[in-house]
């Protein structure tokens, strides 16, 4: 795991260096339609809620880490969820989801009554 995460700093970190303080400029309507395109919602739910069923949903809405942070882990991630190369994910596709996700709020299951019940 620590070597994961070393990974994902330097590659974050590198990718500063390369670009300045890169931030996100992407759009969270076209984010909503990109997190279905990509298939991002079969783990992670439309809404960036994370799923029980799939092995590794995690939640999405949010997230720490800021966008270099982000598309590092996406790019070069060995866990359960495969590596999206630019070939496959673009960077403005990836900054698209980025700020549809972020732009969502925590999502919190104690709001929901029926699930308190």
């Amino acid at each position: 795991m620590n070597r994961f995460v070393n990974r994902v700093a330097f590659a974050a970190f590198a990718a500063v260096l390369a670009h300045g303080t890169a931030l996100a400029d992407g759009s969270a309507e076209k984010g909503k339609v990109a997190i279905v395109k990509h298939g991002c919602f079969q783990c992670h739910g439309t809404w960036g809620q994370g799923s029980v069923i799939t092995s590794g949903g995690k939640v999405l809405t949010d997230t720490q880490l800021p966008f270099e942070s982000f598309k590092a882990f996406v790019r070069t991630t060995n866990r359960a969820m495969p590596p999206y190369s630019e070939k496959i994910l673009s960077d403005d596709d990836l900054a698209d989801i980025y700020a549809y996700i972020t732009s969502l709020p925590k999502f919190d299951y104690k709001k929901i009554p029926l699930l308190n019940n």
